[in-house]
């Protein structure tokens, strides 16, 4: 088959389309393993998925699956909530639970009856969300005014003002308390209208709170563990969706705030690494022949691709399936523009990767990552300028004793691969040439060294295998130290190298090199 024939074609459009997951529309799934059957599962649940995991994805799908179901599901999307701040983004959280659940959405002749204690909770929680963002303003206000009239020189308009903001700075804390202990009071209250409108042994309810990373990460204890208490002992089930090392579930102030995994919610795993090639390989490549079955193509890969090009589309995406999907896409539309259609070559998924694989990580860092961008853009530009420049070498050892030494700097590493511009390819090897410890490998995202493909680097083939079976080359991989993410987090801007300054550092070394 060819790369411009109609059924690929046809493929391709559905494969773009399969990227706008839109809550009112059953979005394109294609089930590979045991997620959604594990989703249907009545136990509170956290899904951990990189961004292009499939998270919402699975969540919108579940979630229409049910509309004909016995036990229904609510679906509550943060993103477009995550500049309130705490506890406003809970009472929104919970506003949205309960006004999808089955007692608020009652036929229009109950309505004359007396409410239900949903439709009074609602009420209650917006006129909790509404009545004490007015009655800050008009204290603020009034203090302002109280502040103004004490005013009596322009000698004192400075401290007047300073004693104003700290009075409205006073007055905002003293909300957020009383909102947060109406909460808590009403807290038996809010599950016994759970409970009423889910009768018991009659149905079940899946809650799905999708991109909870975007709750900041200071907060995000206290509304997983309200929600939690919420939902325990009721027919009504959590499931977040987030993304590991962006989330924080649980903090300890004398008491334990927030939940445990594996004791309080189970984890669900979307996340396929490069450390386990062949096996994420074989899941990607499934998924894109399962997608080509629906529009008439069997074996998608296999008339598609010559023998190089799944590897090199693995490598390419990180084993994220959404990057998997959209290089290939962008890979047919380039291999055809040049007159290559017969069969898919991994110099087209190089060039569709470099296109605007490495940009678009990075505007998802600047978008997602809030106060942590800048260290995170910092510690990349500085990883990248170890191994490409100092090192020559696409991959790098962590070791543990930096990892459990300096757990801030080890988190920024963990989130720069949450990013995908990292990738982990062994959790726990040992380093060659008599250095001693346990180390973690990672390797940089390949849009940084295969199109142009640098010369003079030493490119890690870590998929392949040496004598001892232990995967090549890893082992030899420089070490970095993690202080080095200290150092230049806490240095001035002027003295920190960008990424852009790395890589022209590395592109003019190629130029000077012997040809």
């Amino acid at each position: 088959m060819q790369l411009d024939s109609d059924k690929t074609r046809q493929l391709v459009d559905l494969i773009l389309d399969s990227f706008r997951v839109r809550e009112n529309h059953d979005p394109i799934y294609v089930e590979i393993g045991d997620s959604l059957k594990r989703l249907s599962s009545n136990q509170h649940q956290v899904v951990f998925g990189r961004r292009g995991s499939g998270k919402s994805c699975l969540f919108v799908h579940f979630l229409r699956q049910r509309e004909s179901d016995t036990n229904k599901a609510v679906y509550v999307s943060v993103d477009a909530i995550k500049r309130l701040p705490f506890p406003d983004i809970l009472t929104r959280i919970l506003i949205s639970i309960f006004e999808q659940l089955p007692s608020a959405r009652r036929s229009w002749w109950k309505r004359f009856k007396t409410p239900s204690k949903v439709e009074r909770t609602v009420v209650e929680l917006r006129s909790l969300l509404d009545q004490a963002n007015t009655a800050k303003v008009e204290r603020t206000v009034k203090d302002a005014r109280a502040a103004g009239a004490k005013i009596g020189s322009t000698r004192y308009v400075n401290a007047s003002v300073e004693s104003s903001s700290e009075s409205s700075s006073a007055t905002k804390e003293e909300f957020r308390r009383e909102k947060l202990e109406h909460l808590e009071r009403h807290l038996d209250d809010y599950k016994s209208a759970i409970k009423e409108a889910l009768p018991r042994n009659r149905s079940f309810l899946y809650v799905l709170v999708d991109d909870f990373y975007l709750v900041s990460k200071e907060i995000q204890p206290d509304v997983v563990d309200y929600l939690h208490k919420l939902l325990r002992d009721t027919n009504a089930y959590l499931k977040l969706g987030t993304i590991r090392h962006r989330t924080v579930l649980r903090r300890h102030e004398g008491q334990t705030i927030g939940v445990e995994v594996g004791q309080d919610v189970e984890e669900i795993s979307l996340d396929r690494t490069l450390g386990t090639f062949a096996e994420t390989q074989h899941f990607l490549v499934s998924m894109l022949n399962e997608l080509g079955k629906r529009v008439g193509i069997e074996d998608t890969s296999g008339q598609l691709f010559n023998a190089d090009a799944a590897h090199a589309l693995t490598l390419a995406s990180g084993g994220v399936p959404r990057d998997f999907l959209t290089i290939f896409t962008d890979a047919v539309r380039i291999s055809i523009a040049q007159g290559k259609t017969s069969r898919l070559t991994p110099t087209y998924v190089w060039k569709a990767a470099a296109q605007n694989s490495l940009q678009n990580k990075r505007k998802n860092l600047s978008e997602d990552a809030g106060v942590d961008a800048d260290a995170l853009e910092r510690a990349f530009a500085d990883i990248v300028n170890f191994c490409l420049q100092d090192k020559k070498k696409t991959a790098f050892l962590v070791s543990r004793e930096d990892a459990e030494k300096m757990p801030s700097e080890h988190e920024l590493l963990q989130q720069l691969m949450d990013f995908k511009l990292i990738h982990l390819i062994d959790g726990d090897t040992s380093a060659a040439s008599g250095r001693a410890g346990r180390f973690s490998a990672y390797v940089l995202d390949a849009s940084l060294f295969m199109e142009p493909r640098r010369r003079g680097i030493d490119h890690v083939q870590f998929w392949q295998q040496d004598e001892q079976r232990r995967p090549l080359g890893v082992r030899e991989s420089p070490i970095y130290p993690l202080d080095r993410i200290r150092n230049v987090v806490g240095s001035e801007p002027a003295k920190v190298l960008s990424l852009e300054a790395v890589l022209e550092g590395v592109e003019s070394e190629e130029e000077m090199s012997p040809q």
